[in-house]
C-alpha cells in the first residue's frame, strides 16, 4: 500500500479519528500535528506508545542487556 493509498482511506480516518479523541484534539488539529504524520508513515495505529527495546535490539543483544541498554540513565542513583 502507497502512501497515497493510505492517506486518506476509510481505516486511515476512522483511527485518526479515534487517535484524535484519545489525544483530546480536534480531527483538524489531528491532521495537522506531527503524530498524525507518523502515523501516516507507519500505516497503523501500533507505535505511538512509549519506546522500549526493539526486536532488534532483542535479536543482537538478548533480553536481558537490550532492557538494560533500554534505561535512561545507565548509572546508580542518578
Amino acid at each position: 500500500m502507497a502512501k497515497g493509498d493510505w492517506e486518506g482511506s476509510s481505516k486511515d480516518i476512522s483511527q485518526d479519528k479515534k487517535l484524535a479523541k484519545k489525544h483530546k484534539m480536534s480531527f483538524s488539529d489531528w491532521e495537522k500535528s506531527p503524530m498524525d504524520k507518523k502515523h501516516d508513515k507507519q500505516k497503523s495505529m501500533k507505535g505511538l506508545k512509549a519506546g522500549g527495546p526493539t526486536s532488534m535490539d532483542r535479536k543482537k543483544f538478548g533480553k536481558n542487556m537490550s532492557r538494560a541498554m533500554n534505561q535512561k540513565s545507565s548509572g546508580r542513583g542518578r
